[in-house]
């Protein structure tokens, strides 16, 4: 809008009419804005090249348009305020059943839900590689995605709690210390880590460095006998 009244501003014209005309027509597009002391000017021209000589009368006149722009506050207000609302609608009316804080809190729970609709989506699990055609097995691989959803929300949650309690941190993708991290990019952590099976008889996991046996000291025995038969 500015960049556009400036442009206006620097438009030449052949009369003051015209200025006014564009000026009125400029105005007839603000909304949010208003102008403030406007007036034409005359802008003397000549024709040839160089400076004039002193005394000379100008050849012809072009007009301009001067002024300001202001913004209308109470309007540009009502506009703030009118994109600032947000509406939550219910079916449930009665505020005892449901208080519109309890309102509030489960439409923001949601984003739980979400957070599992883009695990379900992940190309890293890959669940868009199966082609299924019976209900029966979509279901069947909704509910196996659904347990592993579980057990990557406890995971994640657990990974979280130990390192809030134990006052830990880990490090980010960028290096930086973290205690939030998500179970997607603890699996990423341990990528590289492999099982060599000697003659059948003996497991050795291989590569296992400080940095993944730190973790799994924080996340308990359990993950720590799962990673020790380490070389």
């Amino acid at each position: 809008m500015l960049k556009d009244f400036e442009r206006l501003c620097n438009t030449d014209f052949a009369c003051e009419a015209d200025a006014l005309k564009a000026l009125a027509r400029f105005e007839s597009t603000l909304k949010i804005a208003m102008l403030g002391e406007t007036h034409i000017e005359a802008l003397p021209r000549f024709k040839g090249k160089g400076r004039p000589a002193k005394g000379r009368e100008p050849d012809f006149f072009v007009y301009r348009i001067v002024g300001a722009l202001a913004s209308r506050v109470q309007e540009r207000q009502r506009r703030l305020e009118r994109k600032s609302c947000f509406i939550l609608a219910t079916n449930q009316l009665d505020e005892h059943l449901l208080s519109d804080e309890d309102l509030i809190a489960a439409y923001k729970d949601q984003q739980k839900v979400e957070r599992g609709f883009r695990f379900l989506k992940d190309p890293m699990f890959k669940a868009a590689t199966l082609y299924l055609k019976k209900p029966e097995r979509i279901m069947a691989l909704m509910m196996v995605m659904t347990l592993c959803l579980l057990v990557y929300a406890a995971l994640e949650q657990r990974i979280r709690e130990v390192l809030k309690a134990e006052q830990a941190t880990v490090p980010d993708q960028t290096g930086k210390p973290t205690a939030r991290r998500t179970a997607r990019w603890v699996f990423q952590y341990f990528k590289g880590i492999h099982v060599l099976v000697v003659e059948h008889v003996e497991q050795i996991v291989l590569h296992v460095e400080q940095h993944h046996s730190v973790l799994l000291q924080l996340l308990g025995p359990r993950y720590v006998a799962i990673y020790s038969a380490s070389g």
